[in-house]
């Protein structure tokens, strides 16, 4: 069991981890409106926020994890899922990338990124619309993550449901990016498709 996950690791790694990556702090780079702390919620290996840091060098990215990875390339606390152990507004900005679609309640997260985050939060997850999306992305999903033995409910959203989350956590969205390009060509057009976006959602005032 072991080596067929690290297989799969080495796998995914080689064809599609080290893109997303470059791809992903690409995008997160260009949508936080400001310098400041960053809590990157579900930071996993730390990877995507160590590349965010080196586009913008005015962000500061520390992370927080349901599971500690061996190695981290940014410091990672250990957290139970329902509460961030930091204080309200502890943070400018929360990251969460891929992470809402593997808890059973988002707008539940969403609230508490919300409560220590003082100008917003950003996410980057996936959206079910157009033919066979959900096949699509749980194929994905586990190939991404079985390894690593990430939990998978498989809880991806529609987008009314999104903004229904939104409301729920009481925040705004101000702007999205939804063609994301994370996959090469011919890829692109099973993967891509408009399965993916990132937004920045500001507190309703």
């Amino acid at each position: 069991m072991a080596s067929a996950k690290a297989a799969l690791n080495a796998v995914h790694r080689a064809a599609v981890f080290n893109r997303r990556v470059e791809v992903l702090s690409r995008h997160l780079a260009g949508i936080i409106p400001t310098g400041g702390k960053v809590l990157d919620l579900g930071a996993g290996d730390g990877s995507i926020a160590h590349a965010l840091m080196t586009l913008r060098p005015d962000l500061a990215v520390e992370g927080v994890d349901v599971l500690l990875r061996p190695q981290t390339l940014i410091p990672v606390t250990l957290y139970d899922g329902v509460t961030l152990p930091y204080p309200d507004d502890a943070f400018d900005y929360v990251t969460i990338v891929d992470v809402l679609h593997h808890t059973d309640n988002p707008a539940a997260v969403l609230r508490e990124a919300a409560r220590v985050a003082s100008r917003g939060v950003v996410i980057k997850d996936h959206l079910v619309q157009g033919p066979g999306a959900r096949t699509t992305l749980r194929f994905m999903d586990w190939v991404g993550n079985r390894g690593h033995d990430v939990r998978l409910p498989y809880n991806y959203l529609t987008p009314a449901e999104w903004q229904r989350a939104f409301a729920a956590a009481n925040l705004l969205e101000v702007r999205r990016v939804a063609a994301l390009n994370l996959y090469p060509a011919p890829f692109t057009w099973l993967f891509d498709r408009s399965l993916h976006f990132v937004a920045l959602l500001a507190p309703q005032t």
